[in-house]
């Protein structure tokens, strides 16, 4: 899937609506990629479940199609069917409009290889900070001219970005090479991560830039 070219072939499997258990044929539909290394968020759920590196495609790919493959004219799995884009939600599911996307095949690669060796990944960690987009208002509040970014609006003492030494007012440039400009690129990033990763923020503090490492540590358990 890093070989991926937009323009491509593609081609989805899947089982949309139950067809295949009727038929016990599954559906073959054919389109093209229409984009790749596609970043979001869930629209129903922010900030809850983050779609990252996705592959983009107009091969129809409706309910039931999730978890079927999406391959290339060579009938090399590309990617695994995940997720559409739909202008309307019935009570057998959303339709297909021609956006869907799925996991490249190469992180579901590694993502099967990480459960088998571990059992699990486990992403139930916590920063300890609050961030919020920046604002006109925002930006005379901390005394910046910077019109777009994410603030360190608040922390939790002993967290995580307390320990890491960021500071309230801090403008998140960068989270591990990854620009942030708005609140989105900085859940992509964070939300992705996973107990005891180790990630870098590029900051500006006081109109000088500097980074600052964090280390993504268990929720605590409440008493």
């Amino acid at each position: 899937s890093d070989d991926v070219i937009i323009g491509e072939w593609a081609i989805a499997f899947g089982n949309p609506f139950g067809l295949f258990d009727m038929n016990a044929k599954p559906t073959v539909t054919v389109g093209v990629v229409s984009n790749k290394d596609v970043d979001f968020l869930h629209q129903d759920q922010p900030y809850n479940r983050v779609y990252k590196g996705m592959i983009q495609t107009d091969a129809a790919i409706s309910s039931g199609n999730s978890g079927g493959p999406l391959i290339n004219s060579l009938g090399e799995v590309i990617g695994m069917n995940t997720v559409i884009y739909s202008t309307s939600q019935g009570r057998q599911g959303a339709g297909s409009i021609g956006i869907g996307f799925s996991v490249p095949i190469n992180r579901v690669k590694t993502i099967i290889d990480r459960i088998k060796k571990d059992k699990q990944i486990n992403r139930d960690f916590y920063t300890g900070m609050e961030v919020r987009e920046m604002d006109a208002q925002l930006a005379r509040y901390i005394g910046s001219d910077k019109k777009d970014g994410v603030v360190v609006y608040g922390f939790q003492r002993e967290s995580p970005a307390e320990q890491a030494g960021l500071k309230l007012g801090d403008i998140i440039l960068e989270v591990d090479g990854y620009k942030v400009n708005r609140l989105d690129d900085y859940f992509i990033m964070v939300s992705d991560g996973e107990v005891g990763q180790k990630v870098t923020f590029k900051l500006l503090r006081d109109g000088k830039e500097l980074t600052r490492t964090l280390e993504l540590k268990p929720t605590p358990k409440r008493r």
